[in-house]
């Protein structure tokens, strides 16, 4: 029975790593508590107050306050270094001017382009300040560098301590937790400057010192208000802002917050490093942008507001890593999930009019009574775990729109005609039931058919079955084919094609070989030839190919030691070639084991004394043999390997059709495999 603590005060309590699955915390006080590594799915956090507990929050403002101290003790220095353009000593001057160039576009660099930016140019300018100062003084370098020094570390010690001080403070605390710090600052950076009077610097050091403190609290000010807005050129300090704002905070670190709840919760200061967030719910938390996010995807800032709010009309989400996102019921319309992952995402009843799904990522995502009316779906990765129940849709688009074709692609075709209920997910429904092979610049068709052929003799599992053809432009073509559900897809393409570009590299005459022998092929080549002549689809509904044998094109697409018709040899010359070539190989050690050498010589001898074999493919398959005694010299080099593949399967497609009785296919099918293993292909 899940446990229930709604409306307690649990405050600093520890649950790191217990099973609390459906547990209750709804309307409870939950500040500082530990659910490390706990699993919580299904937990309802609802109305829950996380964040620090109040020792923590006075801890934390206090170090903000030493912080800003600080600060104002290196802007003093800053702004006496300044002074020392007034100084009588040479030296000094130029320390003074190079502190000044050096600062001035510090302070721009920062407020136009941010504080990463700002860092980038310090780096270069003390790079440059300590070269000219290695020419002119060695005594000098110190000094400039110590002037980069002080005023990174002043701007980086004051925009945090501002920005902390607004992390942990909350909405009316904050106005004078932050006043506080300044006059912290300013305070301490006076009695700084009142030091360097007593000390002898003068009045003239006294008010540059201040007026520099002053200038850069105004600085760090700014810096911090930016940060804590969500500015992204200073994500630096926000980070560190909220890291130590967390510190003592809730913490659900490596926890599993799947379907958890946490509507209208209040989340500052809690930390959701490497926790599970699948399908958690977040309509109308508080202070949300105050939590340490780690790589989940409340790192984002519109993420975030899409979550809260759940409205993302509109809004561009390409490229973003969504998975396992609750957006139940969100308004999308119109919004771009361009190359986005949103597999596992909770998508139920969403409105995704006229969203852009190009590439989209949706594994084993639910959308089931989504709206998808006018969608763009170019390529959009959806699988048989898709869910698309109850998807309402009147027509969808099946490319992205452009200024001359506003309306892409649209399905249905007539634009008087609209899905009914169900209609849609009929459509779709083969689409990912299906192995789609698109073919760019310079379509084989003869390669196609050999190469897909191929793929269904080795894996008739897949039980592949074409059911469309499309020509795209001039030079693209799609073969579309039926697989079954369970197949891995990515692998039956990657295969297809790896043969496909080896056969596309065959010359013609070479092709012919593999195909003049099985009708198959030649059918299968005269429909892709045909449908790259038409401008729409050519369906071919009964071409099943899980039950053909053909041959096995493999490896690389560089092919050795291959002659086609146009360069047939003497069948005399070419056996007698391939005699000399087995003279140089080595006789087998064992005798009732032949090696390369016993076994060409057998291949040789059946090939010749064939009365199947016209003297065409007689020599054609000497040549072969006379490949693999070449590669024989170094059987276990991969390059010789690679030709010893490639002339087996050009065997292979030679003896195809030959009858079962010919002694030449009973000494092949012995032959072949054995010589195989020796070149380590078996």
């Amino acid at each position: 029975m899940a446990l229930d603590f709604s409306g307690q005060n649990l405050r600093g309590r520890n649950f790191k790593g217990q099973d609390l699955a459906g547990a209750n915390f709804s309307y409870a006080d939950i500040r500082g508590a530990n659910f490390t590594n706990a699993n919580l799915r299904g937990a309802n956090f609802s109305d829950a107050k996380a964040g620090l507990q109040r020792r923590w929050v006075i801890g934390l403002v206090i170090v903000s306050f030493l912080l800003s101290g600080l600060s104002g003790y290196f802007w003093v220095f800053n702004g006496y270094f300044m002074s020392l353009i007034f100084s009588s000593v040479r030296e000094n001057q130029i320390i003074g001017w190079v502190d000044l160039i050096i600062l001035i576009p510090f302070y721009f660099i920062t407020i136009r382009q941010g504080f990463t930016a700002s860092l980038r140019y310090l780096a270069v300018a003390v790079a440059v300040a300590v070269a000219v100062a290695v020419a002119v003084a060695a005594s000098l370098t110190g000094a400039f560098a110590g002037a980069a020094v002080f005023a990174v570390a002043a701007a980086v010690a004051g925009a945090v301590a501002f920005a902390v001080a607004f992390a942990v403070a909350g909405a009316f605390a904050f106005a004078f937790a932050f006043v506080f710090a300044f006059v912290v600052a300013f305070a301490f950076s006076f009695v700084v400057a009142f030091a360097f009077v007593f000390a002898g610097a003068g009045v003239l050091s006294f008010a540059f010192a201040g007026a520099g403190a002053a200038a850069g609290m105004l600085l760090n000010s700014y810096i911090a208000w930016q940060a804590m807005k969500g500015n992204e050129k200073y994500f630096l300090v926000r980070n560190i802002a909220i890291a130590f704002a967390a510190t003592g905070g809730t913490s659900f670190r490596g926890a599993n917050l799947t379907n958890a709840d946490f509507t209208q919760a209040t989340l500052k200061s809690t930390d959701f490093r490497n926790t599970i967030l699948i399908c958690s719910r977040w309509h109308q938390a508080k202070m949300l942008d105050r939590v340490r996010p780690g790589s989940t995807y409340l790192q984002n800032s519109q993420v975030r507001q899409l979550l809260v709010t759940g409205q993302g009309q509109d809004t561009k989400f390409d490229r973003e890593k969504l998975w396992g996102i609750n957006l139940q019921k969100a308004n999308l319309a119109d919004a771009s999930f361009i190359g986005a992952d949103l597999s596992e995402a909770n998508l139920q009843d969403a409105d995704l009019s006229r969203a852009k799904l190009k590439q989209t990522q949706l594994d084993g995502t639910d959308l089931t009574g989504a709206t998808l009316t006018g969608a763009f779906i170019e390529d959009w990765g959806i699988t048989n775990t898709t869910k698309l129940y109850g998807v309402r849709c009147e027509y969808v688009f099946m490319r992205l729109p452009t200024k001359k074709d506003p309306d892409p692609l649209r399905k249905p075709d007539n634009k008087q005609e609209v899905f009914t209920d169900g209609d849609f997910a009929d459509f779709i429904k083969p689409i990912f039931d299906t192995l789609d092979l698109y073919h760019n610049q310079g379509v084989d068709p003869r390669a196609v058919a050999i190469a897909f052929k191929n793929l269904a003799e080795n894996h008739p599992e897949a039980e592949l079955e074409i059911v469309a053809t499309e020509k795209r432009g001039d030079d693209k073509f799609l073969l579309r084919a039926k697989t079954n559900p369970g197949s891995d897809k990515s692998q039956l393409s990657a295969e297809y094609f790896d043969d496909y570009n080896q056969l596309k590299a065959l010359s013609q005459s070479q092709q012919l070989l593999l195909v003049e022998k099985d009708k198959r092929i030649i059918s299968l080549e005269n429909m892709v030839d045909t449908a790259l002549k038409q401008p729409k689809f050519y369906t071919q509904g009964d071409t099943n190919m899980s039950d053909i044998s053909g041959i096995n094109i493999q490896g690389s697409s560089n092919v050795s030691g291959i002659a086609g018709n146009n360069s047939i040899a003497n069948l005399g010359t070419i056996s007698g070639n391939v005699s000399i070539a087995l003279n140089q190989l080595p006789d087998a050690t064992d005798a009732e084991k032949p090696g390369i050498k016993e076994l060409l010589s057998q291949l040789q001898d059946a090939i010749v004394q064939s009365t199947y074999l016209s003297e065409e493919d007689k020599t054609e398959a000497l040549e072969q043999v006379n490949s693999l005694a070449e590669a024989g010299k170094n059987p276990q080099e991969s390059t010789k390997q690679k030709t010893a593949k490639t002339a087996i399967t050009m065997l292979k497609g030679i003896f195809t059709g030959l009858p079962a009785v010919a002694s030449l296919v009973e000494a092949t099918n012995k032959l072949l495999p054995a010589i195989a293993k020796l070149f380590g292909l078996a």
